[in-house]
């Protein structure tokens, strides 16, 4: 179907660039972190994990900002827990939250109880107030297993919503063909996905990205916050968190490498816009 970039209006060698900060409602130093970058700095969107501890308190801050929902089935830190928001006992290990990886998630997960919980964690984001503009997985989980992948398609499909979609060559990877499917179903995703290596911390494989920017839409992503206490409390991975923040609001050099790209910055409404519009 070409570019999606082009069905959104731009030309065919237009770069477009989704900036979107995953993880808000994580803590309140992601909380924080997130909108200073969507307010003040040069973040698009953001995602929202609902089973979080802070995730109310996101929601109080919310303000209208593009904001979709970061469906999550795991809990990666030793100490920091959260679980389902539904009655989903394949969902827990044992130690009071979401399995820890996703090899043990994949092993032991009911699907039915994926499907009933990552619907709910949709729906508690709309009654809080959210206008959901897109859906993404909180590691990855639902896009690299296809039985899992029928979940979060027929989501998107029901409540019309376009999808963050993990690159071409990852169809290869993990042996079944994602894009393929969703483009079959008139799902829309961006036409480039940016995979930071290591999972947080973004500065380095997004400034490689910019420097070489393809032409139509990539989402990259980072994980802003604050240094905090709190945040130095829940993982080691802290320091990536303050850089990603520094990334979106205090770096001058991005954007100025943005704009020697030519890319302009969208958010996933204007996805939404599109899908919704057949």
């Amino acid at each position: 179907m070409g570019l999606v970039s082009q069905r959104l209006g731009f030309g065919p060698e237009d770069r477009v660039v989704i900036v979107n900060c995953d993880d808000l409602g994580l803590c309140q130093a992601t909380n924080d972190g997130v909108y200073d970058s969507l307010r003040t700095g040069l973040a698009t969107s953001a995602s929202l994990m609902v089973p979080c501890p802070w995730a109310r308190h996101a929601a109080a801050g919310y303000r209208g900002e593009d904001v979709g929902v970061h469906l999550t089935l795991n809990a990666e830190f030793d100490s920091y827990r959260w679980g389902p928001i539904t009655h989903a006992p394949s969902l827990l290990d044992g130690d009071g939250g979401f399995p820890r990886t996703l090899e043990d998630l994949w092993d032991h997960a009911d699907l039915d109880e994926v499907r009933r919980e990552c619907a709910a964690q949709l729906e508690r984001a709309v009654l809080w107030g959210f206008d959901v503009t897109h859906l993404d997985s909180h590691m990855g989980a639902l896009q690299l297993r296809p039985e899992f992948f029928d979940v979060y398609l027929d989501l998107a499909i029901e409540h019309r919503l376009p999808l963050r979609m993990a690159g071409a060559s990852g169809q290869r990877m993990v042996g079944f063909p994602y894009r393929d499917r969703a483009e079959g179903e008139g799902v829309v995703f961006p036409d480039h996905f940016v995979l930071v290596d290591g999972g947080v911390g973004s500065r380095h494989s997004i400034e490689r990205v910019v420097m070489d920017l393809r032409p139509g839409v990539t989402e990259i992503y980072v994980h802003p916050a604050r240094d905090t206490p709190e945040l130095r409390a829940i993982g080691t991975d802290w320091p990536a968190r303050v850089d990603d923040l520094a990334l979106m609001t205090a770096d001058s050099q991005l954007r100025a490498m943005l704009d020697r790209a030519g890319a302009v910055l969208i958010g996933w409404r204007a996805m939404r816009s599109l899908m919704r519009a057949g």
